[in-house]
């Protein structure tokens, strides 16, 4: 546990430690024999009470084993702990910290110790939005949502796929983005302690790390500046930055970023059709700039070829006739019809 001072007081930063435990199997064996050895003695001092006479004795007995029956080895009971891999439980005794218990098996450890979630009560519905459960009511099945009411933390990796966001990127367009973050819990004591829900916690810096990089990119590169990186054509360097934006927010929770993806990238219904057409626009004009700068070189080539092997001399007139036609020819959406000239050429 580590301790901070700020201007309104102490504040405290825990570091997970482990608790203290002993087997579980031996101590269930040995609870369940003093419970009947305890129904042992309690038969017996109500008979040597009825007999009168060992009567102090008697009562002594009635009281201990009664005393371990019925109080004492049900609380040892509740200090009873089972857990599967890959599942922990942050134990807090009389409010404060106790230590976190981990790994596969059965355990035993301070009855009196309780253990702690705060998301524990989180429903989890099918699109990943982290909401309060709410009661389900009589006869209405919920079959997208699952419920945590466990007070044991997985340790597992979990996907978080929040709703899609609007949000205008570099260039002031309104955008919808979707992502996908894959994480989980690394250090319990944090994510328990420092934060007063992690997943809701997660939810919201995920949210929050995705406006702040979407800013900073436009949703296509523009046809100047083939460099320039954005959301469509720089995905993996965008899913890198904002993973390591969110890990940077969420160190304080204990949790770790595995993953984080784009699942969704498209511009907003209002300007869809706009940018569309602007798309296409900007298709068509790179496919007839290529169409004339190939036909210009062919042009070149065959003026070349003609002057280079003498076949006829062309004055600057006929030359410019034969391009321009040449450039009809080759530059044209439909098929040239051939027209045969049976005069003279001049």
């Amino acid at each position: 546990m580590v301790e901070t001072l700020g201007r309104e007081g102490k504040q405290m930063h825990y570091e997970e430690v482990k608790a203290k435990y002993k087997s579980g199997m031996g101590m269930l064996l040995l609870n369940v024999l003093l419970m009947l050895a305890s129904i042992g003695g309690l038969i017996w001092g109500i008979i040597m009470i009825e007999d009168g006479t060992r009567m102090t004795l008697g009562i002594v007995m009635v009281v201990v084993s009664a005393t371990y029956l019925f109080v004492v080895g049900p609380i040892l009971f509740a200090g009873l702990k089972v857990l599967k891999p890959n599942e922990a439980l942050v134990l807090t005794l009389f409010g404060k910290y106790y230590g976190t218990l981990k790994g596969a098996g059965f355990f035993f450890v301070n009855p009196f110790a309780t253990a702690t979630n705060p998301a524990a009560r989180m429903t989890v519905m099918s699109t990943g939005i982290i909401s309060p459960e709410k009661p389900a009511v009589s006869g209405q099945a919920t079959p997208n949502q699952i419920s945590w009411v466990s007070k044991k933390i997985s340790l597992k990796a979990m996907t978080l796929n929040n709703e899609k966001q609007k949000i205008n990127d570099l260039l002031g367009n309104p955008i919808i983005i979707g992502i996908v973050v894959i994480w989980r819990v690394v250090n319990t004591a944090k994510a328990v302690f420092n934060v007063d829900n992690y997943k809701e916690y997660l939810s919201i810096q995920c949210d929050s790390a995705l406006r702040n990089i979407v800013r900073l990119y436009p949703y296509d590169m523009s046809g100047d500046n083939d460099n320039e990186k954005s959301l469509r054509g720089s995905s993996q360097e965008i899913a890198d930055k904002l993973k390591d934006e969110i890990q940077s927010k969420v160190e304080i929770a204990g949790l770790e970023i595995i993953e984080a993806r784009i699942t969704h990238l498209a511009y907003a219904p209002e300007i869809a059709a706009a940018m569309l057409q602007r798309q296409q626009a900007t298709a068509i004009i790179d496919a007839r700039q290529m169409i004339v700068e190939g036909a210009v070189g062919m042009v070149e080539m065959a003026l070349a070829k003609l002057n280079e092997n003498k076949i006829i001399n062309l004055d600057e007139e006929r030359k410019a006739a034969m391009v321009s036609n040449l450039l009809v020819v080759l530059c044209g959406n439909k098929d040239a019809q051939p027209i045969v000239n049976s005069g003279s050429l001049y």
